[in-house]
């Protein structure tokens, strides 16, 4: 198969969907490489070292998609790119449709097939292409909320850690997924006090045996929200629903009762956002303020460290590229139930329930189209 490599037209994207390492893996399995070129350049990997690991560089978009039988990004496509999408093409990207009906209108459009990293599921139920994304997220969550506690960044003037003689600060992660995880991680670490809410009770016993004392664990209710709420520093919004869009935890009238100065920090942004006056930023301008309190939303968190990211995502997703290059779409699924369930839209079809449902669209299981 001849699989194009794409780069990222999102705005202060600089990952890309794949390393010269795993190029070479492609090739050894046949597969022709081709790479738009400086794809590479913002992860640190240069046009000449995709050509060493076997890849033909091409000067335009235009040229990967009328040529690949798969097109591989990290963003989900953009208006420049539906109308160069080939019907029965692979685009194999992050997604997250449940949040966008014009997106998901324009791919049933192409007729081609989406199969999106972050709905791929193992058995157990784990993400194995989202959880490296998340980990990065999850991480940066606390770095960006300190920065923005900072007084010249629009904070309330608290170091989170605090020092000898002074409390640190108070963050409240909402879920303890693997972004919350990871959040509470570098939180903890800088000696913070940390309250993670999570509503699976077996999830709470198990943070409880991994975290540190300074973490505090609690099943989350709308009535420990608006309480912890009120003494916050950071919030970080952690909560995910498989595919689906994103759960309204933190409303505006919770939102007047936080501190002047505190930080929101919405990972789950890409699916909607979980708070109600959240809505996406850049990295450019990455936040606002809302009743005092400063929202940090951007949409791709894991696009400022790009050289990380790309290394992570592509140990992730390189096995199911070269199974679904090896197989074709079709006998993939058919054959790996974890890629059967990434299909998003296939055919003009939304073959993903959790997007249907939160669209309003007809939904038809991918076992119809196979």
């Amino acid at each position: 198969m001849i699989v194009g490599i794409l780069k990222e037209i999102k705005p202060e994207e600089n990952r890309v969907a794949m390393t010269p390492a795993g190029v070479e893996v492609m090739k050894q399995n046949g597969h022709t490489i081709l790479v738009e070129a400086s794809a590479g350049i913002g992860s640190g990997f240069q046009d000449s070292s995709y050509v060493e690991h076997g890849a033909e560089i091409v000067a335009s978009p235009a040229q990967i998609f009328s040529r690949a039988g798969m097109v591989m990004h990290v963003k989900e496509p953009l208006p420049p790119e539906y109308g160069l999408i080939r019907k029965d093409q692979i685009v194999f990207t992050y997604l997250h449709l449940a949040a966008a009906e014009e997106l998901t209108r324009a791919l049933i459009g192409t007729g081609a097939v989406f199969i999106a990293y972050e709905t791929i599921q193992k058995a157990d139920g784990t993400l194995p292409l989202l959880t490296p994304m998340s980990e990065v997220a999850g991480r940066m969550a606390i770095q960006q909320g300190a920065k923005y506690l900072e007084m010249a960044e629009g904070g309330d003037g608290i170091l989170l850690g605090g020092v000898p003689g002074v409390d640190p600060g108070l963050v409240l992660i909402l879920g303890g997924g693997v972004v919350g995880i990871n959040a509470a991680k570098m939180a903890c670490g800088l000696g913070a006090k940390v309250y993670v809410l999570d509503k699976n009770l077996d999830r709470l016993r198990y943070l409880s045996d991994v975290m540190p004392s300074n973490c505090f664990l609690l099943m989350s209710t709308p009535a420990t929200i608006r309480d912890l709420i009120t003494r916050a520093d950071v919030v970080v919004g952690a909560v995910l629903i498989h595919g689906a869009k994103a759960p309204m935890v933190v409303t505006r009238d919770m939102l007047r009762t936080m501190k002047k100065g505190a930080v929101l920090v919405d990972v789950a942004i890409d699916q909607g956002g979980c708070f109600e006056t959240s809505k996406p930023t850049t990295h450019s301008h990455p936040t606002y303020i809302v009743d005092g309190v400063v929202h940090y939303c951007v949409a791709n968190m894991p696009g400022a460290v790009p050289k990380t990211s790309t290394l992570a995502l592509t140990n992730a997703t390189l096995p199911y590229a070269v199974e679904i290059a090896n197989q074709g779409w079709a006998d993939a699924m058919r054959g790996n139930p974890e890629i059967r369930l990434g299909a998003n839209v296939v055919k003009g079809k939304v073959t993903f329930q959790g997007v249907a449902d939160a669209l309003g669209i007809p939904y038809t299981p991918i076992s119809e189209l196979l």
